[in-house]
């Protein structure tokens, strides 16, 4: 029956809302340690910047590599099965930092026997604190590395099953609802962890943020299975979904996509997975910047603990929700103004790609008040995630469903790399400008340090659209893979 003559069905919606809360609880589970360590960890196990800043740049460095593997991984088990293994090992990871002090303690002292609690008061004896941070950081990168290796399978399942569930003009705006779990996740955690770690431990945190992920696993299982063999969708849901293939079909020459597994090596030699890499380069480092270190920049500028620091926090993330705008912006230029799919991303890419530059007054308008920087890198972030379900959505534009995963994969190793450079630079520089009180464009010390990331961070997206223009000027999906 034509889809004209009956009701479309919903059930790709449910779907999406899935994505939605696994991206939530990754979100979640990753910012776990950068709410807790300045207050809470740091004091315990006499961490600097430079530890926190190798741990974050180690995590990125893990999410970076893993990606390249899960993404084949996810091509390779599918995106049901692959999906559960991937939030189940980030679940265990996260919940493995909380038992670092005990390890610790067992590992120095030979006192393995303790708990939480115990832990704090066997570390407080320990003189030799070069030996208690060298081994609380060893601890918490190995969990960062198991938490890295499982959180590295969402984004690619996450992508292959809106390319399952969606036709390429929708495309943009279902990732950007299922994106908005990132800033969601980022916008409960400094309203929730930092409260939960002071009334139960930051190890409760760990615990009790780690395992959301096992709850979502059992409504994965239940709720999902391909859309040509799910009950809850209908024909005409189903001819929805798959209108690309249906017109495809009645093109001469027409030639159905085989199922062959494809070669990493064979996705290297198009244009298209390097203009998808060097954005993805350039760009998510910002992300993770603001991240990872907008708690400690509220901490070290304007003296807020973790708790004072929540409302801007939240009002911030806030901001960033945003970022829906971006998934149905490019939808408006390809059915308002007939633009093709990838032609109508890049013009909304552009747009957000100079949203950032306002990151280049932050760190001045804030001798005004630090509402400005927050509001700002609010904005800034909302225009990243913009950008980033338009940047996810170009692969699934251009490339074969069976190629997906492993393409977002190599993305995300370029941007993980990114990601590790700014990261490790950022904790360097930092206790750098904060040792010598460094002196750069009027601003001293840590604030120096600020600025100078902040100018980098404005520039990065119109750098990375303008390469990703130059690799691909046109709309050129791939064929011969």
């Amino acid at each position: 029956m034509n889809q004209t003559n009956k009701a479309v069905g919903n059930y790709r919606w449910t779907i999406c809302s899935l994505l939605f809360f696994a991206t939530t609880i990754n979100y979640l589970d990753r910012q776990v340690l950068s709410l807790t360590w300045s207050d809470f960890i740091a004091p315990e196990f006499h961490w600097t910047n430079n530890d926190y800043g190798n741990i974050t740049a180690l995590f990125s460095i893990f999410y970076a590599v893993s990606l390249l593997f899960a993404g084949r991984f996810i091509d390779w088990m599918d995106t049901k099965k692959g999906f559960l293994w991937a939030i189940g090992v980030w679940s265990i990871g996260a919940c493995l930092h909380a038992f670092a002090g005990i390890a610790t303690s067992g590992i120095i002292t030979g006192n393995w026997f303790v708990g939480f609690e115990g832990a704090k008061e066997v570390i407080g004896t320990i003189e030799d604190t070069a030996l208690v941070i060298n081994v609380s950081v060893t601890l918490f990168i190995f969990a960062r590395f198991v938490l890295a290796v499982g959180e590295a399978g969402n984004f690619p399942a996450a992508i292959k099953t809106t390319a399952e569930y969606f036709p390429k003009k929708d495309r943009a705006f279902a990732t950007s609802i299922f994106n908005a779990g990132a800033t969601v996740g980022a916008l409960a955690a400094p309203i929730t962890i930092p409260f939960i770690a002071k009334s139960f431990g930051w190890e409760m945190a760990f615990i009790i943020i780690g395992a959301l992920g096992f709850v979502w696993m059992g409504f994965w299982m239940f709720m999902y299975d391909k859309p040509e063999r799910h009950s809850k969708v209908n024909a005409a849901e189903l001819e929805y979904i798959q209108q690309d293939v249906l017109a495809d079909s009645k093109i001469e020459g027409y030639v159905p996509e085989n199922t062959d597994k494809v070669s990493l090596a064979a996705c290297f030699k198009y244009k298209q997975t390097w203009a998808f890499a060097f954005g993805k380069f350039m760009t998510d480092g910002v992300w993770w910047f603001f991240l990872f270190w907008t708690p400690a920049y509220l901490s070290s500028v304007y003296d807020m603990d973790s708790t004072e620091a929540a409302f801007p926090l939240f009002v911030l993330y806030m901001i960033t929700l945003l970022s829906i705008i971006g998934g149905w912006l490019p939808t408006y230029f390809v059915e308002k103004k007939g633009m093709n799919p990838y032609e109508g991303r890049m013009k909304a890419m552009l747009i957000f790609a100079f949203f950032p530059l306002l990151a280049l007054v932050a760190q001045p308008l804030g001798y005004i008040s630090y509402w400005l920087p927050v509001i700002i890198i609010g904005i800034a972030g909302a225009a990243h995630q913009a950008w980033s379900a338009n940047i996810f959505t170009t692969v699934g534009d251009m490339f074969p469903k069976k190629a997906i995963a492993t393409i977002t994969g190599i993305g995300g190793l370029a941007g993980g790399i990114g990601s590790t450079v700014i990261n490790k630079g950022s904790g360097v520089l930092f206790d750098y400008t904060k040792e010598t009180d460094m002196v750069f464009m009027g601003f001293k010390g840590i604030e120096a340090g600020y600025f100078i990331i902040f100018s980098i961070c404005a520039v990065c997206y119109l750098i990375g659209w303008t390469v990703m223009k130059s690799l691909v000027p046109k709309y050129a999906p791939i064929t011969d893979l």
